[in-house]
Formats: structure tokens, C-alpha cells, sequence
């Protein structure tokens, strides 16, 4: 009896441990892993060539790693997102981190202190270069492009909607997200689309247009396009990039840092020189602080009001 009890108890104990590397998986998203596998396999490729046992590492060689990385010009971002992932990886594994050893924290701050912290903000899209891209796309980029802007959705919560999530009514659209970069709980949060001015650049109206083409009542909105029809592969983060580089250039559109995040910028610069409050523009873009949003209202405003206007200049 006790055999079979012990024999039950290391299967149940088996699969529990199963489970919970599946809850660990699912604790980061599918782009954090795949980021931090990039980050773990230069971390290794550096390590063989010099002959260092990648894990469990030593803070010296984390430290010279970082110190080559800084030399060669890596971001203070990507280097950031080097120490997470290190940091994961010896955790997952059962060794301390070499994150907070000595050797590494004194490097780390003389880095951030030499070549700065401050991020490389996205170029926000106007509402005037909006219009002017979205008339040269697709029913497909129109809808993406201007929901995007509307909503101010980050890129992956733009590509992460499907069919059930977007709702229309009288007033608009009503777009469910059902996780995102600060929500990776799943809580989700719902955001309201009103209908546009102009027919031509209505997020509400480019939206059901190309859902009514889609023809179907669930999988994801915005997918792939094969001569002219539209595919079943999700579009990813990097689609949306591409997407708005090539209708920039099209239109003309200056592509000094525009990216994906151009989109959720624009709305809320553009929203900002509108008048509208910081509360406003929080409760569009889902951040959880208004704190966070007054950058971009200090953007809009660099040139309201400014002391160097009207002095006989």
C-alpha cells in the first residue's frame, strides 16, 4: 500500500512540476521570450569565443561583456534587456544572479552615466500625414493605420485583436484588449473609437470596411495580404513597422525614427496640442499613470507660449 501511495504521490508530484514550468512559460509574453533567447545566444556566442563559462557567469565577465557592448554602440535598452534576460536564465536555473553582484552594478552605472538613459522616442505621426498615408494603403492599412492612431494601441495590441474584440454602435467602436505590455495578466481593458469627421479618415468606417471583407465572425482582424486577399497569418509587431516606414515613404513622409510606436505617439501629441487633459489621453492609451503622458503634452506645447515668440526676433 505504501509502495502504490508513493508511487502516486511522484506521479502527481511529476506532473505538478510539468504544470508549473508551463505557468513560468506563460508568466512572460512570446515577445520577451523570443528577445531574451536573442539576448541569452549573443550572450553565449561571446562567452565561447573567449573561452567563459556562460552559466552560471561571473560578475566579471557580465561586467567586460557590458563594457564590449558599450564599445560597439549597443543601446542602453538592449544592454538592459541583456541583464534581464542573464538574470532570468541563472534564476530559472537555480544559481544567484550576477546581476546585482558588485562587479556589475559599478560597471552598469558608469555606462548609463557615460553614454545617457534617455530613450529614442518614435517621430508621433500629425493627424495631416495620417490622412496622406492612409489614402495610398489598402482597405487593410487604412483600417490598421487609422485605428491604430485612434486608439493609440501599442503595436502588439493592435495585431493581438480578432474579430469578437472590435464591436460597433452608435457612437463608434468598441475595442476590447485583452492583454497587453502592462497587463500581462489578461485583465483587459476596453477602449471607445468615435466616428471620425471625415468619411475618409474614419477609423469606425476604414474598420468595418475591411472586417465586412474579411467575411468571417472570428480570428484576428489584421492579417497577412497574398495578391490582394487577405491571408489567415496574424500580422506581428514588426508587419505594423514595416507598414508604416512603407506608407511613409510613399507619401513623403519624413522616416527619421518612425516606427510602429508613431501611431500611439501621434494620437496623444495630437491630443495634447487639442486641449485635451492628461486624464484623457491616459484613459486612451491604457497608461496607468497620467504621470507617464506628460511628455508628450510637454512636446506639444514646446512652442506654446514659447519665451523666444513675439520678442522683435
Amino acid at each position: 500500500m505504501t509502495t502504490a501511495i508513493t508511487a502516486v504521490g511522484t506521479t502527481e508530484l511529476a506532473l505538478l512540476v510539468d504544470q508549473a514550468r508551463v505557468y513560468a512559460h506563460a508568466s512572460r509574453s512570446g515577445n520577451t521570450r523570443r528577445a531574451y533567447a536573442v539576448q541569452l545566444a549573443s550572450w553565449e556566442a561571446w562567452c565561447s569565443g573567449r573561452q567563459i563559462c556562460p552559466l552560471p557567469a561571473l560578475g566579471a565577465s557580465v561586467a567586460l561583456y557590458l563594457t564590449d557592448r558599450a564599445q560597439q554602440g549597443a543601446s542602453i535598452a538592449t544592454m538592459a534587456q541583456s541583464l534581464a534576460a542573464l538574470s532570468q536564465a541563472h534564476t530559472a536555473a537555480g544559481h544567484p544572479s550576477p546581476r546585482f553582484t558588485p562587479e556589475v552594478q559599478e560597471v552598469w552605472k558608469g555606462i548609463r552615466r557615460t553614454h545617457g538613459v534617455a530613450q529614442r522616442q518614435a517621430t508621433p505621426l500629425t493627424p495631416a500625414q495620417l490622412r496622406s498615408m492612409a489614402k495610398l494603403g489598402t482597405a487593410r492599412d487604412r483600417a490598421l493605420m487609422l485605428l491604430g492612431f485612434a486608439g493609440a494601441f501599442r503595436r502588439s495590441e493592435l495585431v493581438g485583436l480578432d474579430v469578437g474584440d472590435v464591436m460597433e454602435s452608435e457612437d463608434g467602436l468598441t475595442v476590447t484588449i485583452r492583454r497587453s505590455k502592462t497587463d500581462q495578466e489578461g485583465k483587459g481593458r476596453t477602449v471607445g473609437i468615435p466616428y471620425g469627421s471625415d468619411p475618409d479618415t474614419c477609423a469606425v468606417r476604414a474598420v468595418r470596411t475591411w472586417m465586412a471583407s474579411l467575411g468571417r465572425t472570428d480570428g484576428p482582424v489584421f492579417v497577412g495580404e497574398r495578391h490582394g486577399k487577405a491571408t489567415a497569418h496574424r500580422l506581428d509587431g514588426r508587419d505594423v513597422a514595416r507598414l508604416v516606414q512603407r506608407l511613409a515613404k510613399r507619401a513623403g513622409v519624413p522616416l527619421e525614427r518612425l516606427s510602429g510606436h508613431s501611431l500611439r505617439a501621434g494620437l496623444a501629441t495630437a491630443a495634447a496640442k487639442a486641449g485635451k487633459s492628461a486624464q484623457a489621453i491616459a484613459k486612451q492609451t491604457g497608461h496607468k499613470s497620467v504621470a507617464m503622458v506628460q511628455r508628450y503634452i510637454r512636446d506639444a506645447e514646446l512652442f506654446a507660449d514659447n519665451a523666444a515668440s513675439g520678442i522683435g526676433l
